[in-house]
């Protein structure tokens, strides 16, 4: 069983889809591992740790994909990138079929069986598979470091002899699991923290964390949740009252942080450009939503933008990737963990149940078809040759929010998985549930339990 490792291309791209330490865990199960000289180098991984692990370093990807039955990537390869591997290979990434179906469609004419790790199911038994999670958490904390770095002041409250500086008011748009780690981490350095969410499940956590919660709490609000833990959408009364709520909240807050996502959807706008003028000068927003849209209408993807009331607006692109080398170990642990149960341990080679939940969920492309009845290919368009390199995922973000998991994401209750069985797919994994004004919130998936994971 020969595992390729690559080196991603996307200029944007700083992770890896492999470390040594789980390459150690795969050789011990009877793999061989080909890493392209420099895979990991944007981690902080050099070529010599991979090969004091057991891997083969390899000059190109041409030459990592060689005989390989499994390829490893972060972002989905193109076509040229998996040529050379065994028919039926198993590339396991994060494919954004969204919008890119023709992409798809290339791929599938390889042979190759593709896996689109942003698809896991949200089941008990995927959690420690949960890409969108696991990056999403990363993306919560780094939005807040990078907004404290933006800002022109102090976080927290300091009382020194020359007086008291007071604390900065952070608002946090959408708790899932990037929300969470948001909400969390502006609470460490001191912030005044506030968040918003239309589901009504989510103030306890929101309450959890020590931040306060923001919503027009009516009996309407109370219904707003399903059974399946969708949100309902709510009523042209509810959303003009809960956008002026936010509209005046948001005039008040020194760093203002947006998750919202829905995969295959453009990102709600959540801030309106009257919203940005009534900031104060020197505010911050960080919209994790910028490569989808956008959940700020004035922001711009990979730009920091300054308003003319000196609001500055950062569009950040993949801002997992800004915490590369943790987001490669949990990626990478990640991918261990769906490729085990595809392996028999007794006979050392791949075994792939192709009836799994798990894997139906996630397989996209299969003997040069595409099974998943979300992602069929247009018949009358030809598949292209090189797919764009594009989203990020994002914290990408899914059902909770774009979006984290380590800290802050809570264990989903048994009940919680067997509701998230039978429901189409949530927001991405940076998206929470926060109402964009003037428009019906999208469902959203049932928080995973009642408060973070310590």
């Amino acid at each position: 069983m020969r595992i390729a490792v690559q080196t991603e291309t996307d200029a944007n791209e700083s992770r890896v889809a492999a470390t040594p330490e789980t390459v150690k865990t795969l050789i011990g199960l009877g793999a061989e591992f080909a890493v392209q000289s420099g895979a990991g180098r944007g981690s902080a991984l050099d070529d010599s740790a991979y090969a004091a692990a057991g891997a083969t370093i390899v000059p190109t990807a041409a030459d990592a994909a060689r005989d390989a039955d499994v390829i490893l990537r972060v972002r989905r390869p193109t076509v040229a990138e998996v040529a050379g591997a065994k028919p039926g290979a198993l590339v396991l990434a994060i494919l954004d079929p969204y919008d890119n179906l023709p992409a798809l469609g290339a791929l599938a004419g390889t042979g190759v069986s593709a896996f689109a790790m942003e698809l896991i199911p949200r089941i008990t038994r995927a959690q420690s598979m949960d890409v969108l999670s696991s990056q999403a958490n990363l993306a919560g904390y780094r939005a807040v470091i990078d907004a404290a770095a933006a800002y022109e002041r102090a976080i927290p409250m300091m009382t020194t002899a020359a007086g008291a500086v007071p604390p900065a008011r952070i608002f946090v748009m959408g708790v899932g699991v990037a929300g969470l780690q948001a909400i969390a981490t502006a609470k460490r350095i001191g912030g005044v923290v506030t968040a918003t969410d239309v589901r009504p499940a989510t103030k306890e956590q929101v309450l959890s964390l020590g931040a306060k919660f923001i919503a027009v709490e009516d009996e309407e609000f109370a219904a707003a949740e399903t059974a399946a833990g969708y949100a309902k959408p709510m009523s042209a009364e509810y959303q003009a009252k809960q956008a002026e709520l936010t509209a005046s909240h948001i005039a008040k807050q020194d760093i203002v942080i947006t998750t919202a996502l829905i995969p295959g959807r453009k990102a709600p706008v959540l801030i309106t450009a009257q919203m940005v003028a009534s900031m104060q000068r020197g505010s911050i927003i960080v919209d994790l939503a910028v490569e989808r849209g956008g959940n700020c209408e004035l922001s711009r993807p990979g730009e920091t933008v300054v308003t003319e009331n000196g609001v500055k607006i950062l569009g950040a692109l993949n801002v997992p990737g800004r915490v590369p080398a943790t987001a490669s170990a949990l990626y990478a642990r990640n991918l261990v963990n769906f490729l085990k149960p595809l392996i028999d341990k007794d006979a050392r080679t791949l075994a792939v149940d192709w009836d799994d939940e798990i894997v139906k969920a996630t397989l996209l492309t299969r003997d040069g078809g595409t099974p998943h009845p979300g992602f069929q290919a247009p018949a009358d368009e030809p598949p292209a040759d090189e797919p764009p390199a594009d989203a990020t995922p994002a914290a990408q973000a899914a059902p909770e929010s774009a979006a984290p998991a380590a800290e802050t994401e809570a264990a989903p209750d048994d009940d919680d998985a067997e509701a998230s069985d039978d429901a189409a797919p949530g927001p991405d994994e940076t998206g929470g549930g926060a109402a964009a004004p003037g428009q019906p919130p999208a469902r959203r998936q049932k928080p995973r339990g009642r408060g973070p994971r310590r």
